[in-house]
C-alpha cells in the first residue's frame, strides 16, 4: 500500500425502489476482467459500478426478495454468476440472463468456489447437507454431493478452504471434495476469511463471560503448502476483516469494524503500515481488486467506500474495455432513395439468443440441404413402377452423395489419421505393394509461397490450432504421429503434464550456444537428481537422435515438479496458474536461474579443473547481461548503486497516454530493445537519506552483453498487440554497440550503414526462434507453438544463405515462409519469448562432449561390499563399452497415475490423459564376451510419486521393493532415476547395441530415443508382417529355447536373458539359412496353442528373487533345464534347423 492511498470515492448504495430507504451491502466482489465494482443487496438485485469514481453500469435482478440476500459473486469470461438461498443465477455484465438453477434441494446456500476445472465449474454449498456442482457453460447440475459438514464461506486456491459455523475451516479437494484437512481456527465462529497463494488467514469470534462473542485480537494463519498452523498475527482493535494481496503472496489487509486497517507482511508480523477509514456506524464488508490497487469497503450508512492511490488505481490486471449503450439519434434513412445502402437498416432487438450467438456445444450438423436437379435431365428419365431412371450425367459415382458443403467452404486439410494398426490391416488387404485407395492422397507443397498467409486470417487456421492425441486400444504407440511431421525435425508430445513447456524446449533445442552447454554438462559427472541442465542435454540428445520422430519430455517436466520453487511460481498445470503465456515467461526465467547453479555448483564440486571441463563463468558470458543499477532521488539527489546482471530481460514499450495513433508512431524493435535493457524508470520508494518516501529514478549502465539474448515480450494491452502486428517490426538481424555504459540497437539500413562504416565494435545478433502465444478463442484452449530458423542451429550452414523456418505446434512440424514467422496479428497471434544469438556462433554445434563423455558412472559399483548382489559391475579395463558391445536390457514398471476419461452423456468415452508409468527397475546384461548372460546393471529406482498400482502380476515389483530400508535389507541397488538413466545414456552415446523384447515401450516408459541401427528386438526377428501378430517372450521361450519364463510374474534379468538366447537361436537358423522355415512353424505352432504356452498340469513351480551373482559361476537366472546349454553355445545334437520339432 503506496504513502498516497486514500479514499478516492464514496457513493450511496441505491435503494431496491424509487421511494425505499437504502439498504446495506450484502456483498462485494471487483471484476476480474473489467474495471467493475459489483454488490449485492438484501432483496436480491445485483448492482455494478464503473472505474474509480463508482459510476452505476448495470443492475439486474438476480432471485425474489423471498430468497433473501445475494450471498457471493464469481466471475468466468462470459459473465457474472451470482449466490442467493435457494438458487443460483448467471448473466451477462450487460444484464440479461444467462441461466438460473433452482433446486428443491438448495435450501439454504452460503458460499461457492470455482473447482479445479477452473471457471468452467464452481461448487456450491452451504448450512445444508447437499453441496452442487454446476457446469457454468451449460447451467446444470452435474453432480451433487452429500456432505456432514456445513459451510458459510469458500476461498479458492490450490485447495478449496471452506469455513464452517462452527469456527473450523476444512481443506478440500478441488477434484473429489472431499475433505483432507481440518483446522480449527476459532472457537466460536469465522466472521470472515480469505485464502491466496500457499496461506489461509481468518478472522473470527471467541465466547466470553456472561455468553458474549468478542473479536479475537489476532489473525490466524495457515500455511497450505506445509499443512500447519503458523504464528497468529495480533491486531488489538479486533480484527473483523481480512484480505489476502492477490499480487504479493505474504501480504495480508486486515481490518476492525471501527475502519482500522493494518497492511501485514505474515512473515513479519510486528511491522505494518496503518490507515485509518471513516465511518459514523461502522464498516460491514471488505473486498480487494484482482490488481492489489484498489479497496472497496461497505459501511452500515449503505455507503461504499472506494481506496487507492489516485495516481495508480485500478481493478483488473489486464482489464478489456465494457460495453456502453449507443449514445444519441440514429440518422434517418430515406428509405425511398433506390441508393440508400441496405446495410444501414438497423437490426432489432431480440430477447432471445439468436442461433448465431449459440455456444459451439449446442450447435449439430444436421445435414445438408438436397442436391437440385437439372430440369432437362428430370424431362430424359424414363418412367417405371418402381420410379424413374436415366443416363448418370455427373461427374460422381452412381448412387454417390455429393458433398454440397464442401463445395461452399474449402475442405480442411489436416485431418485426423488412421491408428496404426488400422493401416496394417487394410494394407494386409491390399494386394502387395498397392496401398488403400483411401490411403492415396496427393502430394502437397509443404510451403505455399504465394498463398496468403496463415496468420492474415480472422479465425486460427489449422496449422495453428491445438491437436489432441487419440487412443486406441492399443495406447499411445498407435496414434500416426509420423501423419504430422515430414521433416527431419522432431516435435514433442503434448500428452504429458505441463507439455506447455514444449515451445520454449523447441526454442532453447535450436539455439546453438544453448544446446551445446546442456549436452557439455550432461557429459559431465553431475548426478544432481534436481538438474534441469542434464535434463536439457538429454532432451537435446534426443531430439537430434529420433530424426524427425515424436519424442516427449517427460523425465524434464517431472524433475521441473520436483522443484518446490516451481509450485510457488505456478510453473505446474496442476496448481492454480495464468495464461499459458504467462506460465512460459516465468518458466523461462526459472530454467535460467536453475541452469546457472546446476553449472556453477558442478564447477564448485570438480576436484581438479581442466581446460576440457567446465570454465568458470562461462555460463555468464553466454547468457547475462552484466549491468550496475543505478538508484536516485529526485529530492536530494543521493545515488546508490548495485550490480543487477540479467539473463532474461521483459520487454517495456513506450507509453502512449497522449498520442491518437494506437501504434505508437516511429517506435521500432530496436527503441524497444533499447529501452527494455537500460530499464529508466520513476517510483516511489524509500530513501534512506531523506528518510522518506520519495520519487526515485532507476537507470541501468549496460558493461557487456551477453551471446544469447533471451527476451519475453510482455504483451499486456491492445496498444502492444498492434505494435507487434506492424509488417516487418520484428528484425531476423539486430546489432548492438556497447560503449561507455551505453547500450545502443540497430536494425535494417541503419545496421547496414554500421557494418559498412566499420567504425564501431558491432555485434550482430541473429533471430534463432521464438514462441508464439496462440489464442484459440472459444472454440479451442490457449496454447503456445514454437518457430526456430533451422537455418542458423543446422551443423553445416545451407548452401544458399536464406531462412529455413519451420513450426513446431507439438508434435505438429512443418516448413514456413519466414513471412509467416515473422508476422504476428492482434486477436490471436503474439510472441512470448524471443531468442537472439550472436551471429558468429550460428551453426557452431560442439559434439566435442562425446569424446569427453565421463563414464565413471558405468564402471562405479554403488554396492562394492555386498555378496548377494544380483549384478557384476563391468570392468574398465577388460570390459570396455563400445560399439561392437550387444547389451540384453529389460525393464520393468508401475503405474504413479490413472488415465483422465472423459464420460459423454450416450455412454461413450473418450481418454484425455492416457495411464502414466514410472520406472521401477532396469536389468541389463553382457551379451558377448566370457561373462555372456551375466548382469551388469540391476537398479531399482526411487519414485516420489504416489504409486497407484505396482502391477506386480506384470512387472514383479512390490511397495517393499522401492522401500529403502526393506530394499537395502533384500540386497536391492536402489538409485534416484537421474543414476539409472544416465547409466542408459552413457551406454547409448558409446555406440552400445541394446537387445531385448519389445523395446519401443520399454524406451518411451526410459524417455530415451535409440536409433534403428542399435536396436536389437526380438519381438521384429521373429514376426512375419502380413500375420499382424507379433509373438509374446513366453511363448517363444517355451518354442525355441524349450524354457518356461513368466510363470508367476515378470523378472527383467530372467526376460532379458531369454531375449540373448532368442537371438543366439535367431543367428543360427540366419546361419542354416532356415529362418523363413522356422518362423512359419513357429506360427503354426502358435495358431494351435493360441500363441501360449501349454499351462503347468501339478505342482506349481516356485518363484524365487532373482538369485546372486556368484563370483565366475554362470548366469542363474532362468534356471536351464538339464540338457540345454548356456547362452550363446549349441548343445551337441542340436544342429539349427534339424531335429527341432515344432509340432
Amino acid at each position: 500500500m503506496d504513502g498516497d492511498w486514500d479514499e478516492v470515492a464514496r457513493v450511496l448504495f441505491p435503494p431496491p425502489g424509487l421511494r425505499a430507504m437504502p439498504t446495506p451491502v450484502s456483498t462485494l466482489a471487483f471484476d476480474t476482467s473489467q474495471e467493475l465494482l459489483w454488490t449485492g443487496n438484501e432483496y436480491g438485485r445485483v448492482s455494478s459500478f464503473y472505474g474509480t469514481k463508482l459510476q452505476r453500469y448495470t443492475a439486474f435482478k438476480a432471485h425474489t426478495s423471498q430468497d433473501g440476500p445475494v450471498r457471493q459473486i464469481l466471475f468466468n469470461d462470459k459473465g457474472v454468476v451470482a449466490l442467493g438461498s435457494r438458487g443460483v443465477h448467471m448473466a451477462w455484465r450487460r444484464g440479461p440472463p444467462l441461466w438460473s438453477i433452482r433446486h428443491e434441494d438448495m435450501k439454504n446456500l452460503r458460499c461457492m468456489s470455482f473447482t479445479s476445472k477452473g471457471t468452467a465449474e464452481i461448487l456450491v454449498a452451504g448450512e445444508q447437507d447437499k453441496m452442487f456442482v454446476i457446469d457454468t457453460n451449460k447451467g446444470e447440475v452435474t453432480k451433487q454431493v452429500p456432505t456432514e459438514h456445513k459451510y458459510t464461506i469458500m476461498r479458492r486456491s490450490r485447495y478449496i478452504c471452506a469455513a464452517t459455523p462452527a469456527g473450523a475451516v476444512h481443506i478440500l479437494d478441488p477434484l473429489s471434495f472431499q475433505v483432507i484437512k481440518i483446522w480449527n481456527a476459532h472457537t466460536a465462529a469465522i466472521n470472515d476469511m480469505d485464502a491466496q497463494h500457499d496461506f489461509i488467514v481468518t478472522c473470527g469470534y471467541s465466547l466470553r463471560q456472561q455468553g458474549n462473542y468478542m473479536p479475537d485480537p489476532f489473525v490466524n494463519v495457515f500455511d497450505l503448502k506445509n499443512m500447519v498452523s503458523m504464528s497468529p498475527m495480533p491486531f488489538p482493535a479486533g480484527a473483523a476483516y481480512v484480505r489476502m494481496h492477490p499480487r504479493m503472496s505474504t501480504t495480508s489487509i486486515v481490518m476492525s469494524q471501527i475502519g482500522q486497517m493494518h497492511v501485514v507482511d505474515l512473515m513479519n508480523p510486528n511491522t505494518s503500515n496503518v490507515r485509518q477509514a471513516n465511518s459514523l456506524s461502522g464498516f460491514s464488508m471488505i473486498e480487494i481488486a484482482s490488481s492489489g490497487e484498489a479497496v472497496a469497503l461497505a459501511d452500515g450508512d449503505c455507503y461504499i467506500h472506494l481506496w487507492g492511490s489516485p495516481s495508480k488505481i485500478h481493478f483488473a490486471e489486464f482489464p478489456t474495455p465494457i460495453e456502453t449503450a449507443d449514445s444519441g439519434t440514429a440518422p434517418r434513412i430515406d428509405i425511398d432513395n433506390l441508393d440508400t445502402p441496405l446495410s444501414t437498416v438497423g437490426m432489432p432487438y431480440y430477447r432471445e439468443v439468436l442461433a448465431s450467438a449459440w455456444p459451439s456445444n449446442m450447435v449439430t450438423e444436421v445435414g445438408a440441404p438436397p442436391v437440385k436437379f437439372d430440369p432437362q435431365l428430370l424431362a430424359t428419365l424414363q418412367e417405371r413402377d418402381w420410379g424413374y431412371y436415366g443416363k448418370n450425367t455427373r461427374t460422381a459415382r452412381r448412387n454417390q452423395i455429393e458433398n454440397t458443403r464442401g463445395a461452399e467452404s474449402p475442405q480442411s486439410l489436416l485431418k485426423q489419421p488412421k491408428f496404426l494398426s488400422e493401416r496394417a490391416r487394410e494394407a494386409a488387404k491390399s494386394p502387395a505393394g498397392t496401398p488403400a485407395p483411401e490411403e492415396v492422397v496427393p502430394e502437397m507443397p509443404q510451403v505455399l509461397q504465394d498463398a496468403k498467409l496463415e496468420t492474415h486470417k480472422i479465425e486460427v487456421p489449422e496449422l495453428y490450432q491445438n491437436i489432441e492425441i487419440k487412443y486406441s486400444k492399443f495406447g499411445i504407440d498407435d496414434f500416426d504421429f509420423g501423419y504430422f511431421n515430414k521433416t527431419q525435425y522432431s516435435g514433442l508430445q503434448n500428452h504429458i503434464v505441463n507439455a506447455y513447456a514444449n515451445p520454449l524446449l523447441q526454442v532453447m533445442h535450436y539455439t546453438p550456444l544453448i544446446r551445446n552447454i546442456a549436452l557439455q554438462h550432461a557429459a559431465t559427472a553431475c548426478v544432481d537428481e534436481l538438474c534441469l541442465l542434464c535434463e536439457l542435454g538429454f532432451l537435446f540428445d534426443m531430439l537430434y537422435k529420433a530424426e524427425g520422430e515424436a519424442c516427449q519430455a517427460s523425465n524434464l517436466t517431472r524433475t521441473l515438479s520436483y522443484h518446490a520453487e516451481s509450485g510457488q511460481l505456478g510453473l505446474l498445470e496442476e496448481e492454480p496458474h495464468a495464461s499459458p503465456t504467462v506460465m512460459l515467461q516465468q518458466l523461462t526465467r526459472f530454467l535460467f536461474r536453475q541452469m546457472a547453479n546446476s553449472y556453477n555448483l558442478m564447477i564448485r564440486n570438480s576436484q581438479a579443473y581442466s581446460v576440457e571441463g567446465p570454465r568458470p563463468g562461462a555460463f555468464e558470458e553466454l547468457f547475462q547481461t552484466s549491468a550496475i543499477n543505478s538508484i536516485r532521488c529526485m529530492n536530494c539527489r543521493s545515488e546508490t548503486t548495485k550490480a543487477d546482471p540479467t539473463m532474461v530481460n521483459e520487454l517495456i514499450y513506450p507509453q502512449n497516454k497522449h498520442h491518437r495513433n494506437p501504434r505508437m508512431r516511429g517506435t521500432t524493435f530496436s527503441q524497444v530493445l533499447k529501452m527494455s535493457v537500460e530499464r529508466e524508470t520513476t517510483n516511489k520508494g524509500w530513501c534512506n537519506n531523506c528518510h522518506r518516501y520519495q520519487t526515485l529514478a532507476t537507470r541501468k549502465t549496460i558493461h557487456r552483453i551477453p551471446d544469447v539474448l533471451m527476451l519475453t515480450t510482455a504483451i499486456n494491452n491492445n496498444d502492444h498487440r498492434r505494435l507487434w502486428a506492424t509488417p516487418g517490426w520484428l528484425p531476423e538481424e539486430i546489432g548492438i554497440i556497447v560503449d561507455n555504459g551505453q547500450f545502443f540497437c540497430y536494425e535494417g539500413e541503419d545496421l547496414k550503414l554500421h557494418l559498412m562504416r566499420g567504425i564501431h565494435n558491432i555485434t550482430v545478433y541473429s533471430l534463432t526462434s521464438l514462441a508464439v502465444s496462440i489464442d484459440g478463442g472459444q472454440q479451442q484452449s490457449s496454447h503456445l507453438v514454437a518457430m526456430a530458423n533451422i537455418a542458423h542451429s543446422a551443423p553445416v550452414p545451407p548452401s544458399q544463405s536464406q531462412s529455413q523456418w519451420y513450426l513446431f505446434n507439438d508434435f505438429h512440424v512443418k516448413p514456413i515462409p519466414p513471412q509467416e514467422a515473422l508476422t504476428f496479428n492482434t486477436t490471436w497471434k503474439t510472441p512470448s519469448v524471443i531468442t537472439f544469438q550472436v551471429k558468429s556462433a550460428n551453426n557452431k554445434l560442439d559434439s566435442s562432449w562425446k569424446q569427453n563423455l565421463d563414464t565413471r558412472l558405468l564402471y562405479l559399483d554403488l554396492q562394492p561390499d555386498r555378496a548377494d548382489k544380483t549384478y557384476q559391475t563391468l570392468d574398465r579395463q577388460t570390459e570396455p563399452a563400445g560399439p561392437n558391445s550387444i547389451i540384453a536390457i529389460d525393464t520393468e514398471f508401475v503405474k504413479i497415475s490413472q488415465p483422465e476419461v472423459e464420460m459423454h452423456s450416450d455412454g461413450d468415452s473418450k481418454i484425455i490423459r492416457p495411464t502414466v508409468h514410472a520406472l521401477a527397475r532396469i536389468s541389463i546384461i553382457r551379451g558377448s564376451g566370457m561373462d555372456e548372460g551375466v548382469p551388469f546393471i540391476d537398479d531399482y529406482i526411487t519414485i516420489k510419486e504416489k504409486v497407484v498400482d505396482y502391477l506386480t502380476s506384470y512387472s514383479g515389483i512390490t511397495a517393499e521393493d522401492l522401500d529403502t530400508r526393506i530394499a537395502q535389507q533384500r540386497g536391492h541397488n536402489l538409485v534416484p532415476l537421474k543414476i539409472a538413466y544416465k547409466k542408459i545414456w552413457i551406454l547409448l552415446n558409446l555406440g552400445c547395441k541394446f537387445l531385448g523384447h519389445g523395446l519401443k515401450q520399454d524406451f518411451r516408459v526410459i524417455n530415451i530415443h535409440v536409433p534403428k541401427a542399435q536396436v536389437i528386438d526380438t519381438s521384429d526377428l521373429f514376426f512375419i508382417k502380413e500375420r499382424l501378430r507379433k509373438l509374446s517372450l513366453q511363448f517363444l521361450a517355451h518354442t525355441l529355447l524349450k524354457e518356461d519364463i513368466q510363470l508367476n510374474t515378470h523378472d527383467s534379468i530372467e526376460d532379458a536373458r531369454t531375449a540373448l538366447g532368442l537371438y543366439r537361436k535367431y543367428q543360427e537358423f540366419d546361419e542354416a539359412g532356415v529362418l523363413d522355415t522356422m518362423l512359419h512353424e513357429v506360427y503354426a505352432k502358435g495358431v494351435t496353442s493360441n500363441f501360449k504356452p501349454p499351462a503347468k498340469v501339478g505342482s506349481a513351480v516356485a518363484r524365487t528373487d532373482t538369485p546372486p551373482v556368484d563370483g565366475a559361476a554362470g548366469p542363474t537366472t532362468p534356471s536351464k533345464r538339464p540338457g540345454v546349454g548356456a547362452v550363446g553355445t549349441v548343445t551337441p545334437g542340436s544342429t539349427p534347423g534339424r531335429g527341432l520339432s515344432l509340432r
